[in-house]
């Protein structure tokens, strides 16, 4: 059994006097799916090193992730973290935003997590998600008639901005009471806060300017409440719950943030999936495959979300033979974990709309699965259907060689997607 002390940059593991291999995740993100073999060879349990320097350690096979996502031992609060206490963590690190994102669902453990929990989900019933396909359908067929005027005498536009992006945003801002002028200036501010080289002293003031946006909508609604989530919070809130002002405004940003990051993703990787593999595109095309086969395939092999940050140690725990101590940090590597061939078969690899469906953890598993995944399916339910069904000759505009991730180790996010409409 090995046992990495908490020493280094960081608390997590450390190769020294271990003979383990510490993996550098690259901030630039250039190989995923390199990196993510790299992960899942390295063992269940894995040592990284996060930019900045910041060791953790990576769980990297499903069956492992869906034990520790239920392990009570491991929990979303900062303050178990042994570095962060140490000091060794800067308000400065690029990725402190996503460590501690403030008092909400995605930082409480417990009762604390399901009160907050279930006020969401009384909102974002199975019901009011279906209620909202009509508002998504309109949104979707407006943005397709923007993009066949968007397109230049080539009929080349990129996707992402055009389509994937005003999607989610439009449908996640009425979901939420977001204010539509808001969007550009969120989306400057998600760039910087996701990025994984954004500069150090850069980093507080998108933090605050993210919170203070996000207090103003809260503000707004007391004054003039109207049907959405975050009215719905704060009516909680009246009505005898606990909500505090600051969780409300934390719960908001949370759901904002995961409520559009995901989608985007999900869009634009089944896209450029279905567009590198015809004849799969064929087959959903013509019926023979479900769009519902083809959107959890797209999930299983290029997961929205690569790197989930961060869950702490309360007390030792043993994964694979390795022991991660009390106080050290992990991340699950939903990426790496997308493709294990010990639970997707040998040809993980390969992305198969008529692969017979196994279980993928890509929104999570557990006390903290994604309170959006069916949201988000539904988004991508109705846009790809669509958008194929306007433009049936859809193709890449550039060698899929070119395209390009963004630097955000958590995200699995392009730059840009230009097609050409034809």
């Amino acid at each position: 059994m090995t046992s990495c002390p908490v020493t280094g940059t960081g608390s997590g593991p450390d190769s020294e006097g271990t003979g383990d291999e510490v993996i550098v995740l690259d901030p630039l993100v250039r190989d995923l799916a390199g990196e993510g073999a790299r992960l899942r060879a390295a063992g269940p349990l894995a040592p990284v090193e996060l930019p900045g320097g910041v060791r953790v350690w990576a769980v990297t096979r499903h069956a492992e992730a869906r034990r520790l996502l239920t392990d009570s031992r491991l929990v979303k609060n900062i303050d178990h973290w042994a570095a962060y206490q140490r000091g060794e963590i800067p308000k400065t690190w690029p990725l402190i935003g996503l460590a501690d994102p403030g008092p909400s669902m995605l930082t409480f453990d417990g009762p604390e997590h399901r009160r907050l929990r279930t006020l969401t989900a009384q909102a974002l019933t199975p019901r009011r998600v279906a209620a909202m396909r009509p508002r998504i359908e309109e949104i979707t067929h407006e943005l397709l008639d923007e993009l066949a005027a968007s397109a230049d005498a080539a009929g080349r536009v990129d996707l992402k901005s055009a389509f994937a992006y005003p999607l989610p945003m439009a449908v996640i801002g009425d979901l939420l009471g977001i204010d539509t002028t808001q969007i550009p200036r969120l989306r400057t501010l998600y760039d910087g806060f996701f990025s994984s080289v954004t500069p150090a002293e850069e980093v507080p003031a998108i933090i605050a300017e993210l919170g203070s946006l996000f207090s103003a909508v809260v503000a707004q609604k007391k004054q003039a409440p109207g049907d959405d989530l975050t009215s719905a919070l704060l009516a909680a809130a009246e009505e005898g719950d606990s909500l505090s002002d600051e969780e409300i405004v934390a719960t908001v940003q949370v759901l904002i943030t995961a409520g559009h990051e995901t989608t985007i993703s999900l869009i634009v990787s089944a896209v450029r999936a279905l567009l590198t593999h015809p004849e799969q595109l064929a087959l959903v095309r013509s019926g023979e495959v479900s769009w519902e086969a083809a959107i959890e395939e797209t999930l299983r092999w290029d997961a929205p979300t690569t790197h989930v940050l961060i869950r702490f140690a309360t007390e030792d725990v043993e994964v694979g033979g390795t022991v991660m101590k009390r106080g050290d940090a992990v991340i699950i590597a939903y990426g790496a974990i997308g493709r294990d061939e010990r639970h997707h078969g040998a040809d993980a690899e390969r992305f198969d709309v008529t692969r017979t469906p196994t279980r993928h953890l890509s929104f999570g598993h557990g006390p903290h699965v994604c309170p959006g995944a069916p949201l988000s399916r539904l988004e991508a339910l109705v846009a790809l259907p669509a958008l194929f069904d306007r433009f049936p000759e859809l193709d890449l505009a550039v060698d899929p060689a070119e395209l390009r991730n963004k630097p955000a180790i958590t995200q699995n996010e392009l730059y840009e997607l230009p097609v050409r409409l034809h």
